[in-house]
């Protein structure tokens, strides 16, 4: 049972009560997404950390990246919060990934009362790494390493890694209130999909094929109105907004690409259609 450690950004930045809403919104659209893409897993919260437990690690990152609110992922091994146990883990786990000469580095971190500091797991797991690898010639380099490990240790649980995996982060959706979006162009579709990544449950129209938007949300719903809806959602550039009288709209008019080049929303449309 492989486990996958996913950590948000903003919702951090937010008030205890505010922060507890995300927090559940987050774990629900989480569990959605899993089931939605097909896979098995559980799904825990602890402190500012979820923890998802799978036979599939790989499909299951897939699927966390599409989860907004989601800044980063990573497979990890876990073990316990005894220095002991941590470089035991650490030395094992740098035996397949570092090759003859390479550099290495150790970055930890921790939260928790453990009786030692960051500094001290990053020191120690280092020298168990270093001891392990000494025949292949390994060296440790602090500045710009071959190989990076990564220790996170939280309470009485430890979990050492080698990659971060970025996700789109945000916020969760359906944290914020319902918006309409028209989606009659790419600049419709990224107008979207970049609401729904702050937040907001949108309603989409629109004669463009806006069907990449439903990965990113299986809720995701086709109207024209809605009476919960705070606001109207329209791809337009810098350029193009002049034609817009937003006076004829009885809601606030979201305009969330006018800052954006054609290059950009088309670069950023391949993106969302990727799943990426």
């Amino acid at each position: 049972m492989a486990v996958i450690l996913a950590r948000y950004s903003e919702i951090g930045l937010k008030s205890t009560p505010v922060r507890r809403r995300f927090e559940n919104q987050l774990r629900e659209n989480t569990v959605a997404m899993l089931m939605e893409d097909g896979v098995e897993a559980l799904v825990e919260r602890q402190g500012a950390r979820f923890y998802i437990e799978t036979e599939d690690a790989d499909k299951a990152v897939a699927s966390l990246r599409k989860v907004f609110g989601i800044a980063s992922v990573s497979i990890v091994e876990e073990t316990t919060s005894r220095m002991e146990d941590i470089c035991a883990l650490a030395a094992e786990y740098s035996l397949p990934r570092l090759s003859e000469g390479q550099s290495f580095a150790v970055k930890a971190r921790r939260e928790g009362s453990q009786g030692y500091t960051s500094m001290d797991v990053g020191r120690e797991a280092g020298s168990a790494i270093f001891i392990a690898n000494e025949d292949k010639g390994v060296k440790v380099d602090l500045t710009d390493p071959d190989v990076v490990f990564y220790i996170e240790v939280r309470d009485n649980r430890a979990f050492v890694f080698g990659d971060i995996v970025r996700c789109h982060a945000g916020l969760p959706v359906g944290s914020q209130g319902k918006v309409l979006a028209r989606a009659d162009d790419d600049r419709g579709i990224v107008s979207a999909w970049l609401m729904m990544k702050r937040g907001c449950r949108v309603i989409v129209s629109g004669s463009a094929d806006w069907s990449c938007l439903r990965q990113y949300d299986p809720l995701l719903k086709e109207g024209t109105e809605h009476r919960q809806a705070l606001g109207y959602v329209l791809g337009m550039s810098l350029e193009g907004l002049e034609s817009v009288d937003s006076s004829a709209y009885s809601l606030p008019v979201f305009f969330p690409t006018v800052g954006m080049t054609d290059d950009e929303v088309a670069e950023q449309l391949a993106v969302i259609k990727q799943g990426l």
